[in-house]
């Protein structure tokens, strides 16, 4: 599952981005994070602004509640969302997964 974690402006997650793909998608979650692919180039914020345009329309929130709270230029990001709750985030997420059927991608030595 996700890691969700409070802040004082939000609820936070990881995600783990692969910039210049073919297509966009998120593809599992990997260690916490959503893991996501998105076609635009690691250049000027347009891969950020192709993650933030991925999640919101997947989760189905406003762009304007999301933000890159951190790692604005690093392929590990932590996303901020504002004006929700926890329950009701934990719901979007939950229904997200069961309806697209991504899973948790299992580390090479868990499957040792």
């Amino acid at each position: 599952m996700i890691n969700l974690n409070e802040s004082k402006k939000g609820l936070t997650f990881d995600i783990q981005v692969i910039p210049h793909a073919s297509r966009a998608e998120i593809v599992c979650i990997q260690e916490g994070a959503f893991k996501l692919k998105v076609t635009a180039p690691p250049v000027e914020g347009a891969a950020n602004e192709a993650c933030i345009k991925l999640l919101s329309g997947e989760l189905g929130l406003k762009k304007s509640q999301m933000e890159i709270s951190s790692g604005a230029k690093s392929r590990r990001k932590t996303i901020t969302v504002k004006n929700i709750t926890r329950k009701e985030l934990e719901l979007k997420i939950s229904s997200f997964l069961k309806s697209n059927k991504i899973h948790e991608q299992k580390s090479l030595l868990e499957n040792m």
